[in-house]
Order: structure tokens, then C-alpha cells, then sequence
């Protein structure tokens, strides 16, 4: 079997099976496009270095409130070997602004290093010797899958077109990918934050075909307070007049500024008042005191979240980051199924929950509900300074934890 691609695509076509590390079974591609640099969003394109992607078109995808995506087309990337049964297939699930690029280097084609670089490799915690570990970008991002980025049917950016869409519609779309690289069943789904909504919603929807759950930092649903962070984000992009509604892709400009600011709300969620204070305390930025007369300097902190803005601004989507913001807010377990508790009770897969103890965005509390309703779970801990963004920084106590939920069988109890 062969993953489909269109004739004017300058993609990778991947075999799933093949052996070896790494993407075996692939080819390279000419590149005729400009670099995303030199276009007004930081989204990948057809045309850009490919790095480590494959693609799969998947066709269709029905959505959740209606209506469809057509042709759509999802970039992900693969390491180890798949087996003979086709039982050693670990997904890995990105949060907000991740990608397919788990692991690796930054270069042609992957603007930042992997976002879990301990993750997976000889001797680490998912070793490609005995998993076959696939990582998707979701629908509605900007690094290879459909998303308002990619051309639409008259091959214009979707931009403001792009349509809304749900975490179940997210997992929809992941589930027709592994259907065309001919895989039905997970050894383990794992994902942390919005990563682990798509994980907990693969165990619910697809609750015959997942041996293990790992859930990081995350829920069973938004709540209100998860949302109330998310408007100012969304209104901040929306209101900066370079977004033009959403279509800005044939302009000059971004809207770097509103998604800048979009970001530093969100960092700041992702860390605590503690860190903060610890880290920066009222020091001045170098060469920047804001209390000396003439132009008024920053704070270290201020300089700190300019560079974590600026850092995102370069390799992100400000639609996407609207779309995938949205599908954030959708997620709820327990719509049209009864209830949450009753949406959980379905789950067979091994689960293991995991919090981190500072983190004020997803407190351990909703992990603890969360497994309080699962059939099967094991509840651990994450201690960690940094807040939520501990799932990411705390790579060792991670990689214990994931260690173990991958040493238990399927159906061992929890």
C-alpha cells in the first residue's frame, strides 16, 4: 500500500512498514516556492525543504458540526519499524503550537528543534528497536496538514474559509491516516495538553482499538476558566489589523503583533508566579531601566515574553493558532455521549493520568476526576518549578512514568 499524493505536490511518499529508523521508503522532492520566510504567516507549504514529513491524503473529513474539509492532506513523521501483527504502534499526540517534529534537529524544513527531544531514540523511553512511533500534525495546524494556510478547491488560502473544527474531528482525521498506512490498533496513544485531549478522545471514540492511554497535563473537558484564557488570545489576534479577517496571506504583513500578544497570555499560563519571580524578580532588562528618564526600558520579564512572541510569530500561524485555540475549547468527552463520566466509562485501554503539581492551567484536580472515571488508571505525578510546561521541561520524571505505562500490558491492572 502507498500513501497517495497529488501530481503538483512536492512531497514525500511513505511506506509505513519500512524497515529501519528513521523515514526508509521515501524520496526526495524539488522545492520552487519561495521560503516561508520571505510570506506574510509561518506556515509550511508545498515548496519548503520537506525535513523529516511524509503525507498521506485522506480524503474527506466529515466534521463534527456539519460539513466537510475535502482532500485533506496530513503531514506526519515516523521512526522504528512497524512489526508483522502491526501491534507496536505508539501515536504521539502535539499540544498547541507542536508539530509532527517529536524529535530532531531544527533546519531545512523544521524551524525549531523537537519539542520532546528525550523522547524517542536508541536507549530512550520509546526506543525504535521495539515501537513503531508515528506523530501526525493536526488538522487545522500550519506544518504540512490542511489548515487555513493550504490552498482551498480554487487554490486561494482558506484563510477566513477554513471551517470550525473539534477535537473529535482532529482524532477523525488521525484515524483515516492510520487506516491508510493499514494500522487498526495503538500499543499506546500518549499526549500532553492539547495532545492529551486527542489521546483521551481516541480511548473514548475508538475504545476497541487502544491498549494504553497516557494522558499528560491535561482533561476530560475545557473548563471555563481554560476558555476565559483562551479569549483575550483569540480577541488579540482577531483585532490586529493586519489579521484582515483571516485573510492576510496574499498581503505583505502578518499579524505578528496580535499573535505575540496572544502568546504571551498563553506563557504566562504556562508557568507560575513563582518561577516568574524567582527568575526575574524586578530586575531591569540589560540596558534597559523603565525607570530612567527618556524612552521607558522593559522589565527582564517583559523582555522575556517579547522573545518567546517573536520566537512564535516566526514559525507559526496566526490562523491556526485561532483554529486549534477553538478546537481546544471544543473538547468535551462527555458531548452527546451521556456525560463525561459515562463517555469514560467506555475506555478499556491501560490508562495512566498524569499532573504537574504547579500547573494553575490544567490543576491536578481534573486529573484527578479524570481518573477517578476511567475503568482502568493509574495516577501519577509530575513535581516540577515551571507550571504546566512541566510535562515538557521534566524529561526524566516523563520518561519514568511513560516508561512504566509502556512495561505494563495491555490489560494489566492499573
Amino acid at each position: 500500500m502507498t500513501v497517495t499524493h497529488r501530481k503538483q505536490s512536492t512531497r514525500r511518499v511513505a511506506r509505513p512498514a519500512a524497515a529501519g529508523h528513521g523515514q526508509s521508503g521515501t524520496r526526495p522532492v524539488a522545492h520552487h516556492e519561495p521560503s516561508a520566510r520571505s510570506r506574510p504567516d509561518g506556515a509550511w507549504r508545498d515548496g519548503d525543504p520537506v525535513g523529516r514529513r511524509q503525507f498521506a491524503d485522506i480524503g474527506d473529513v466529515e466534521l463534527e458540526r456539519g460539513g466537510v474539509v475535502p482532500d485533506v492532506r496530513i503531514a506526519y513523521e515516523t521512526w522504528g519499524r512497524l512489526n508483522e501483527a502491526r501491534d507496536n504502534v505508539i501515536l504521539v499526540e502535539h499540544a498547541l503550537t507542536g508539530d509532527s517534529h517529536v524529535v530532531g534537529e531544527a533546519g531545512d524544513g523544521h524551524a525549531s528543534p523537537g519539542w520532546w527531544n528525550s523522547l524517542i531514540g536508541p536507549g530512550r523511553t520509546v526506543d525504535p528497536d521495539e515501537w513503531f512511533v508515528i506523530a501526525s500534525n493536526v488538522l487545522g495546524g500550519c506544518q504540512g496538514s490542511t489548515g487555513p494556510s493550504s490552498p482551498a478547491a480554487d487554490g486561494q488560502a482558506w484563510g477566513s474559509r477554513f471551517p470550525y473544527v473539534t477535537v473529535r474531528d482532529q482524532v477523525a482525521a488521525e484515524r483515516s491516516l492510520l487506516d491508510q498506512l493499514g494500522i487498526r490498533r495503538l500499543a499506546a496513544v500518549v499526549g500532553g495538553s492539547m495532545g492529551g485531549m486527542r489521546a483521551i478522545e481516541w480511548a473514548v471514540t475508538h475504545h476497541d482499538d487502544v491498549d494504553r492511554c497516557i494522558i499528560l497535563a491535561s482533561t476530560a473537558y475545557a473548563t471555563a476558566d481554560q476558555i476565559a484564557w483562551c479569549q483575550p488570545q483569540l480577541l488579540a489576534i482577531r483585532n490586529d489589523p493586519d489579521f484582515a479577517g483571516g485573510d492576510y496571506y496574499a498581503g505583505e504583513r502578518r499579524p505578528d503583533t496580535g499573535l505575540g500578544l496572544a502568546r504571551r497570555i498563553a506563557h504566562i499560563t504556562y508557568r507560575t508566579e513563582t518561577e516568574l519571580d524567582d527568575r526575574f524578580g524586578r530586575d531591569a532588562q540589560l540596558g534597559e531601566d523603565p525607570l530612567r528618564a527618556g524612552d521607558r526600558g522593559r522589565f527582564a520579564v517583559e523582555s522575556y515574553l517579547d522573545h518567546h512572541a517573536g520566537k512564535l510569530a516566526r514559525r507559526f500561524d496566526a490562523n491556526s493558532y485561532v483554529v486549534l485555540t477553538e478546537a481546544m475549547n471544543s473538547h468535551d468527552v462527555g458531548r452527546d455521549r451521556g456525560g463525561v463520566e459515562a463517555a469514560l466509562s467506555r475506555v478499556s485501554a491501560d490508562c495512566t493520568v498524569v499532573s504537574v503539581d504547579t500547573d494553575r492551567l490544567y490543576p491536578p484536580r481534573l486529573s484527578d476526576d479524570l481518573h477517578s472515571a476511567l475503568p482502568r488508571s493509574r495516577r501519577e505525578h509530575i513535581t516540577s518549578a515551571f507550571g504546566h510546561d512541566g510535562f515538557l521541561i521534566e524529561e526524566d520524571q516523563v520518561g519514568d512514568i511513560v516508561r512504566a505505562a509502556l512495561r505494563r500490558g495491555p490489560r494489566d491492572k492499573a
